[in-house]
């Protein structure tokens, strides 16, 4: 038989091999060993036999493709879901500058003077293309060479990041474009894992199709954290340099630039070794990159870095920055957080005050009990311009000026007089001061314990003559007492009592000091307020104070009135030591039982304040009345206070009443007669003029 030679059976192709052991031709002749066709004998049940090993092959073959191609789909769906079950929803853009921030209220005044900053500092948001070019050209070179040629991920940089890391053993180089820095920092944790860097490559990648690369840019300027407490060039400037970021020298920028790595590790080495090496690279790629000579790179790299002192948080201003945080959830739905908020205090003014209750409770408070104390100071067109809520906020956060309730004593007894000018009484109409019961069980007693007799309503408010003040309650009704310290101001409840008379209901410092400006601006009522704008770091204004016309609620010849009497309060009654020579001052002294509250409201016509002493255990103190401590206390911080003002008189004070011949003569009676009594008493005359002028 004659063979027929044909190509060796192993040097058939692969495919060829798996495809004729997977799909033999039955009329196919079978091949020898040597490849030579070999003549077989037909029998059917040798071909069923292949056919049935056919089938099997096939099916085996299908079985194992299916379950691939299965194995395959459900390892990348479950991979999938690993890397993007719990993928954030990237915010819109404008949410990308509020989103994560933590709360920061920064306190400047009406120039724009930072006083105070709670929590991070943020800065003003800055343009990218308001800047230098080589303070941009810092960053990319610092961080991203590529950035205006990828589409939010640099995979070339992610390969050659993840061999060097992979060669090293650990992370020495990181792929990381600075718009997926923008979604690591804003939008996912710090965490170092393959799930949230795949998920930071599909974000980045979604924010490139959202927002331009100036815009990409400039959150990445104004939100990467660049150490103590700074996030964003503008507020990196202002912390190390105390610059504008358009202001900064090249040395200045690329130290800034080399932060983002270690930013507080870097900072805090006082040798700065890593921050200046980390700037040294960023200068050698900034040369590579075509953007500074080698001779500009050069001096930059020699030139120190200075630092400016730390400016650290105004202590005097804590309380403030407390009460601010308070109105601004009252004022606002919500905080925003970067919040600017520009406040009304007056730096010296706040000074002055926390001064002078400081020097005198050191003095002469302490050796007489008087262990704290709180000072409001208002201007009469409402602005705080002072608020001491306490003597050291590092020891106690309590706010004594507006949170603390205590008994007013007789400052107080201005309202009461108010509603008894307001029903017709005048400051020459005489009550008689004696001892007897103007409420079942009550009879109130003076500070001396005696009594003058018949007294002008003036003189009795001056010398604080408790009788009277609570036959006046009586006389007008308690109701219109209440009444009236609310339409004023008083903000806390106070109950018709006849002992409101003598302040016997509980209330703010903050609240007197509102309640007096009525008398300071001619019947107006005063309503204080301590912001005047807040706004983001990006200049949106979000809430605003606006003017509005204010209530009146007292008529003119009440003002006069109640100014004539305050007046003489301090002129020639029990609040001498609040007087300031050239101004015209008016106010009133309070003291509580057992000396446990001391305070003076007092007033010009342009600025309103009040003082309190005391204790926050509510203990007593030895013989501390509003007219002598707090009285003091207030001489001296509006003072320095006023130098900054020009003396204008107070309605009222200096009057002579339009009398009748009549009144006249009635008035010059009860002189006579008043006179005669205390002619009579000559012990009493001199007690109700040292002693009761103390109150």
């Amino acid at each position: 038989m004659k063979h027929t030679r044909n190509l060796k059976a192993h040097k058939l192709d692969w495919l060829e091999s798996i495809r004729s052991y997977f799909f033999w031709e039955p009329n196919r002749a079978a091949m020898g060993r040597y490849g030579t066709k070999m003549v077989t004998t037909y029998r059917a049940d040798i071909e069923q036999a292949r056919r049935t090993r056919l089938r099997r092959r096939r099916a085996t073959f299908v079985a194992l493709i299916l379950t691939l191609t299965i194995g395959a789909l459900i390892s990348g769906v479950l991979l999938w879901r690993y890397l993007f079950s719990d993928l954030p929803v990237l915010p819109q853009p404008e949410e990308l500058w509020e989103v994560n921030r933590e709360v920061s209220i920064e306190l400047v005044d009406m120039d724009g003077t930072r006083l105070l900053q709670r929590g991070p500092l943020y800065g003003e948001a800055v343009n990218p293309e308001d800047l230098p070019d080589y303070i941009v050209q810092a960053f990319i070179a610092a961080e991203d060479r590529r950035f205006y040629e990828h589409d939010g991920a640099d995979f070339f940089a992610i390969f050659r990041a993840a061999f060097a890391n992979w060669r090293a053993g650990t992370t020495v180089q990181g792929g990381s474009t600075l718009t997926q820095q923008v979604i690591k920092n804003l939008v996912l944790t710090p965490e170092q894992t393959l799930r949230r860097k795949a998920q930071e490559v599909r974000l980045a990648m979604q924010l490139e199709g959202r927002m331009s690369k100036n815009e990409i840019l400039s959150l990445y300027l104004n939100r990467i954290f660049l150490g103590n407490r700074s996030f964003g060039i503008d507020a990196a400037a202002e912390t190390y340099f105390g610059k504008e970021p358009e202001d900064l020298t090249l040395a200045e920028v690329t130290f800034i630039a080399a932060l983002p790595k270690a930013p507080s590790r870097m900072v805090a080495d006082p040798d700065l070794v890593d921050a200046r090496e980390r700037q040294r690279y960023i200068l050698s790629q900034m040369v590579n990159e075509g953007f500074i000579t080698l001779e500009e790179a050069q001096a930059a790299s020699e030139e120190p870095i200075e630092f400016v002192p730390g400016q650290s948080d105004n202590p005097l201003l804590e309380h403030v920055a407390d009460y601010v945080h308070d109105e601004l959830e009252q004022l606002l739905p919500e905080i925003p957080p970067d919040a600017v908020v520009t406040i009304t205090i007056d730096l010296a003014a706040q000074e002055a005050a926390h001064a002078a209750l400081q020097e005198t409770i050191e003095s002469e408070g302490h050796d007489r009990g008087a262990r704290n104390g709180a000072a409001m100071v208002m201007g009469a067109d409402g602005r705080i311009l002072a608020m001491v809520g306490g003597l050291d906020y590092a020891q106690s956060q309590f706010n004594r000026a507006t949170q603390a309730m205590r008994q007013p004593g007789s400052s107080f007894k201005a309202f009461v007089y108010a509603a008894a000018m307001e029903s017709g009484l005048h400051p020459y109409t005489v009550r008689v001061d004696e001892h007897r019961e103007v409420a079942r069980d009550w009879s109130p007693r003076n500070y001396t314990g005696r009594y003058v007799g018949p007294v002008r309503l003036r003189d009795a408010l001056a010398n604080s003559i408790n009788t009277v003040a609570a036959q006046l309650t009586m006389e007008v009704g308690a109701d219109n007492v209440v009444e009236m310290a609310h339409r004023l101001g008083v903000g806390t409840d106070l109950e018709p009592y006849p002992s409101i008379a003598l302040g016997s209901d509980e209330t703010t410092l903050f609240d007197l000091v509102r309640a007096y400006g009525a008398f300071a601006r001619n019947g107006d009522r005063l309503d204080p307020f301590l912001i005047q704008r807040v706004e983001n770091t990006r200049g949106d204004v979000i809430y605003e104070r606006t003017n509005y016309p204010p209530a009146r609620v007292l008529n003119e010849r009440v003002v006069e009135d109640m100014n004539e009497m305050l007046g003489r309060v301090v002129t020639r009654g029990s609040g001498r030591r609040a007087l300031i020579d050239g101004w015209t001052v008016a106010g009133k002294t309070g003291t509580t039982q057992n000396w446990r509250d001391a305070w003076f409201i007092g007033y010009t016509s342009q600025v309103i304040a009040g003082v309190w002493l005391g204790n926050d255990e509510n203990e007593p103190m030895e013989r501390v009345t509003g007219g002598s401590l707090p009285a003091q206390v207030w001489h001296d911080m509006m003072s320095d206070i006023l130098q900054g003002y020009t003396p204008t008189p107070l309605p009222g004070i200096g009057r002579r009443d339009n009398l009748s011949d009549e009144q006249l003569a009635r008035v010059d009676f009860y002189n006579e007669l008043g006179d005669a009594f205390l002619a009579a008493q000559p012990t009493q005359v001199a007690v109700l003029s040292s002693q009761q002028a103390r109150q």
